[in-house]
């Protein structure tokens, strides 16, 4: 007895241990970087920290991709993974970066903006960590934000910078309700601030911030844009409509602030644009939430709520596939550069090699990744 009693706690320390070590590495496997190849279209890659020093050695230093075609035109920036729970987003920009080639003006691509919430997923949701496409691609799934470890604790409640208008404390990790940032504010301010920076100094005259929300949220399925840029999208609201696609136009509310579709078209010259697919990993109804919901966006919840016709929600029943939201992006993305284009038509950007819609449903994402 004596015996039992002395070996009890040598196992449950070796438990312990064994527990300790599996958490560990799949910490770890969080902090492993995403691969991203680019095109031979690109002609440079930068840091975030190149525009705001103190994110040097930091979880916020991102990797930027640059497209200049050496001719004048128009600057254009899409910021995938502002949001790393919303893969779409996040992969859209990666299908950009690996396949562009910029005929005319410049592009640039930062495919993981809050890269720190790439290092962690968002407790008690159940997500997975990771996804992979056709099996030999690996991407990991994030979080909404910020990881704590970059910056603890959250508030109660904050005042947003500069509005003063109050948010949720734990707003204060999420990149799209940080901007226009400060340079020696929190973690995500600084992150915030530097995206900004990034718009004057590169002259950026048009920008897109690409989403996905659950099936139930009112804003699905949209184009979202500051007042200066209405007619532009407009224009490709009309044209993706004229080809079958279905898109909500909605205009930036003056006083919903933080969001970069406010905040880059108040603090810059740009002309903003966001974008939300439909996304059920990420809705209330959802059933089991693994890697098979983020590639083909079934759900059986989701289906028997569209059948029920009880509830407005935006959902196919034969799902969401990320192909299906991933081809929404790119599609109403070349549909407002094509709008810009017409619009201003003495500072254009010619952009190919990009597929669209057809190509990825046809396809698959992995005929775009190198």
């Amino acid at each position: 007895m004596k015996a039992i009693t002395q070996i009890r706690p040598i196992l449950l320390l070796i438990c312990a241990g064994v527990l300790t070590f599996i958490a560990a590495k799949e910490m770890l496997e969080m902090r492993k970087p995403d691969i991203i190849i680019p095109s031979e279209g690109l002609t440079q890659k930068r840091k975030l920290s190149d525009y705001l020093n103190n994110l040097l050695n930091t979880n916020g230093n991102s990797d930027i991709y640059i497209f200049d075609s050496g001719e004048p035109g128009a600057n254009v920036l899409v910021l995938g993974g502002t949001h790393p729970n919303e893969p779409a987003g996040f992969i859209s920009a990666v299908v950009m970066t690996e396949n562009v080639r910029v005929m005319k003006g410049k592009l640039i691509v930062i495919p993981q903006a809050c890269l720190s919430g790439f290092s962690t997923t968002d407790p008690l949701e159940g997500s997975p960590q990771e996804f992979f496409i056709n099996s030999k691609r690996r991407f990991r799934f994030g979080s909404r934000v910020s990881n704590p470890i970059d910056q603890w604790p959250d508030p109660l409640v904050y005042l947003h910078y500069p509005s003063k208008q109050k948010l949720s404390g734990f707003e204060t990790r999420n990149l799209n309700r940080a901007y226009p940032g400060k340079p020696n504010g929190t973690f995500t301010e600084r992150v915030a601030y530097a995206i900004v920076q990034l718009i004057k100094k590169e002259k950026i005259n048009i920008a897109f911030d690409l989403h996905e929300a659950a099936p139930e949220i009112p804003i699905i399925n949209a184009i979202v844009t500051h007042e200066k840029g209405k007619d532009i999208a407009a224009t490709s609201v009309f044209n993706l409509e004229f080809n079958g696609f279905q898109y909500a136009l909605e205009l930036s509310p003056t006083n919903f602030r933080g969001l970069s579709h406010r905040e880059w078209g108040d603090a810059t010259d740009v002309i903003p644009f966001l974008m939300e697919t439909s996304n059920p990993i990420q809705g209330r109804l959802r059933g089991v939430t693994n890697q098979n919901l983020i590639i083909n966006g079934i759900d059986k919840f989701y289906n028997e709520a569209v059948q029920l016709n009880r509830l407005r929600i935006t959902y196919r029943v034969e799902g969401e596939s990320l192909a299906h939201r991933v081809g929404r992006h790119l599609e109403a993305f070349i549909e407002i550069i094509n709008a810009y284009n017409e619009i201003h038509p003495d500072n254009t950007i010619i952009i190919e090699n990009l597929p669209n819609y057809g190509d990825l449903i046809n396809n698959g994402i992995e005929k775009f990744l190198n």
